[in-house]
């Protein structure tokens, strides 16, 4: 399930950044080092002032999606609570690549190291 749902953008109202960090607090443990990376992927691209449009409001979609209490598979459903949370990750990263530098990579794997601890953690999309 790579492809990003075509009204991700709908989503773009659930996201504020306060929500996003309670709700990588929640993940954290829960839905894995791989999830807890592409949510702050997203994240600290989005904080790119030249960021085109198109590409901010997928991201704002897919993370508004992981803040969403109520999504295709209910968070609290154990193994496979995070699955369509971290499949919509994967789409929007998908999608907006380009837009993602090795800056944003490396702020991105320091944050998720230090809430944590060090280990391997890979891009979904290696160039």
């Amino acid at each position: 399930m790579t492809n990003l749902p075509a009204n991700i953008e709908n989503y773009g109202g659930h996201y504020s950044d306060s929500s996003l960090w309670d709700k990588i607090k929640k993940l954290l443990g829960k839905a894995g080092k791989e999830v807890v990376y592409n949510a702050l992927t997203l994240y600290y691209a989005l904080q790119n002032p030249k960021l085109p449009t198109k590409d901010k409001a997928i991201i704002i979609g897919a993370l508004g999606y992981l803040i969403l209490p109520a999504d295709l598979v209910p968070d609290f459903l154990p193994l496979v609570g995070y699955t369509d949370d971290a499949a919509a990750l994967y789409a929007a990263i998908k999608k907006v690549w380009g837009s993602i530098t090795p800056e944003v990579k490396l702020k991105a794997r320091a944050k998720t190291d230090s809430l944590l601890g060090t280990g391997e953690v890979t891009d979904i999309i290696s160039k």
